[in-house]
This record gives structure tokens, C-alpha cells and sequence, in this order.
């Protein structure tokens, strides 16, 4: 089964109908998802996220064999993370664009796995809008979310974390996910994201590894190293290779340490430039003229965070 146009405009139209400012997009203000995916520190947990995903084999051969991440990676976080940050802040008719143009995109992904994948025989076919890798890579950001909130600011109450499900459903339609597939409760969450991790349908393959190799290698310094390979679940971690001894744990506690700082300083300003946009198209105003300026400044300092030794 793939999600098709028709599958993605029929989901589009029911969100529609659930919404009641479509100024406000998606979520709007008083949200949980606002509340959480504001606060920039959220990036923190972008590898962690990115591995769960290669662990897919389905995503994972996906980006190597149609993605041109590996001759422009900050490029594609950029493009990737506009997408995101235009379905979770922009107006509805924005995120349905957006929702549209990912779809587009996704539907051009077809091919073969060649190498053996745990529970995917070799030859099995995927796709970008397959419904079950879909569910996996829109579970594995809202876990990292809470993940990431919760080792920075500690944890949260599991009625936040039951709301944030709820919100992330109205993500999930913006991909056409199928309403049964998306938790209404963290812990139907959890269930799903432990059952992944023990199942034959998770594996690090040699594609993976090597995915990850190029878009980390090199680039991802000892401290965002041990930032990702503790926040990431023990067999991900093993699997693509991640130590985490005496020394990993040192930076990770010190990288954390110095998040739990910054996250002391006021909230507006960790705030995505996206959010501030939101925020200023419902008080009428127009996008600030610095918010793309500082978006990019935002994207080319996670690079050099990544490049640094």
C-alpha cells in the first residue's frame, strides 16, 4: 500500500474541517506542539532522530538511492526543516502546500531493497509514502522532542505528553498517515517506538551506516557525538557504531549542562525564528525581515556545531 494524491486530499480536507483559525495553522497558540517545538534546543536531538530513521531500511535506501543530501547536506536540512517548520507554524493553506509539495516529492522515491534487511528480504519494494514508514519517521521526531525537552528541562507531565500525541495526529494528517496508526497517548507512543526497536523491521544495514557515515562522518564532533549516542537507544546506538564509555559520557553530561543553562535564559530567545513569524501573522504584522536571515544564520551555525573538532 502507498498513500496516493487522492489518500493525501481526502486526509487534507478532514484536517481542514478540524480547524478553526486557519491563520493559525495546524496548532496555534495554547498548544502543546507550540509550546514544545518552539524552543530551538529542540535540534539537540537531530541525530538521534536521523538514526532512528536510517534504521528504517526503507528510509534509509531511500536517501541513498534518490536523495542528494550526500553533495549537500546543510542545503537539504535546510529545505527539510523549512517543510517541517512551514506545517507546524505557517497558516493552513501554507502547511497544505507544503504537505503537497513533501507528498510530490515522496512519490518519486520507489526502488529495491539489495541487501538483506532483518525482516526485508532482498528485492523488497518501498517507497517514500508507504504508510508504515511514514508512522515510523513522524514517531521517531515527536519521541525526540520529548526526549530532547525532558534531558534539557526535565520532564514533563504525562497529560503534556498525552496532548502532544494529540497535536502530532493533525502532523501525521499532513502526510496522510492513517488516523489508527498515530498514538492518541504517550504511552501508546512508547509501545510502538519499543516494539520498532525489538522487531525485525528495524535494522542497521551496511546502507545505513554508510548514509549516516556521509552525513555525519567527519562532520559530527566528539561532543555532538556523544550528544546523539546518549540520547539514542542502546541498539541504535551499537548498531551504527556510536561508543559511549567514560569520555562519550563526560561531553554528554557537559553538552547537556550547558543546554540546561540556556534553557534558564527567557523563551523568546531560544525561539524558532518560525514560531516568531507565527506569532506576528496573528497580531496582523508581516514576517520580520530578519526571521530568513536568521534562519539561515541558525542553519550554518548547526553546520559548523557538526564540523567541529
Amino acid at each position: 500500500m502507498v498513500v496516493g494524491r487522492d489518500e493525501l486530499e481526502a486526509s487534507l480536507a478532514g484536517l481542514r474541517a478540524t480547524v478553526v483559525d486557519p491563520r493559525a495553522g495546524i496548532h496555534g497558540p495554547g498548544s502543546t506542539a507550540w509550546r514544545l517545538e518552539r524552543d530551538g534546543l529542540i535540534f539537540l536531538g537531530g541525530g538521534r532522530a536521523v538514526l532512528l530513521q536510517l534504521a528504517h531500511p526503507f528510509v534509509a535506501h531511500a536517501i541513498r538511492d534518490h536523495s542528494r543530501t550526500q553533495h549537500d547536506v546543510v542545503g537539504r536540512f535546510a529545505r527539510t526543516f523549512r517543510a517541517v517548520f512551514a506545517m507546524s507554524f505557517g497558516d493552513l493553506d501554507h502547511a497544505c502546500r507544503a504537505a503537497r509539495a513533501v507528498h510530490g516529492g515522496h512519490a518519486r522515491v520507489v526502488g529495491t531493497l539489495d541487501d538483506d534487511a532483518g525482516g526485508f528480504a532482498p528485492g523488497t519494494a518501498y517507497a517514500g509514502n508507504d504508510p508504515d514508514a511514514l508512522r515510523w519517521v513522524h514517531a521517531t521526531l515527536i519521541e525526540t522532542v520529548v526526549v530532547v525537552h525532558e534531558a534539557v528541562h526535565g520532564p514533563l507531565s504525562v497529560a503534556d505528553k498525552d496532548a502532544y500525541c494529540r497535536d502530532a495526529r493533525r502532523f501525521g494528517a499532513l502526510f496522510a498517515i492513517p488516523a489508527p496508526l498515530l498514538p492518541t497517548t504517550w504511552a501508546a507512543l512508547r509501545r510502538y517506538v519499543d516494539d520498532m526497536l525489538a522487531s525485525g523491521q528495524l535494522t542497521v544495514t551496511a546502507t545505513a551506516r554508510t548514509t549516516a557515515g556521509f552525513l555525519f562522518g567527519g562532520r559530527l564532533g566528539p561532543g555532538l557525538r556523544a550528544l546523539t549516542a546518549g540520547l539514542s537507544p542502546p541498539s541504535i546506538r551499537d548498531g551504527f557504531g556510536l561508543t559511549f564509555g567514560r569520555a562519550e559520557r563526560l561531553r554528554y553530561a557537559a553538552t547537556i549542562a550547558a543546554a540546561r543553562g540556556l534553557a534558564r535564559l527567557p523563551a523568546a530567545t531560544r525561539d524558532l525564528p518560525a514560531y516568531r513569524d507565527a506569532q506576528r501573522r496573528l497580531r496582523g504584522l508581516p514576517p520580520a525581515r530578519w526571521s530568513r536571515w536568521l534562519e539561515r544564520q541558525m542553519f550554518a551555525l548547526a553546520s559548523q556545531a557538526a564540523a567541529a573538532t
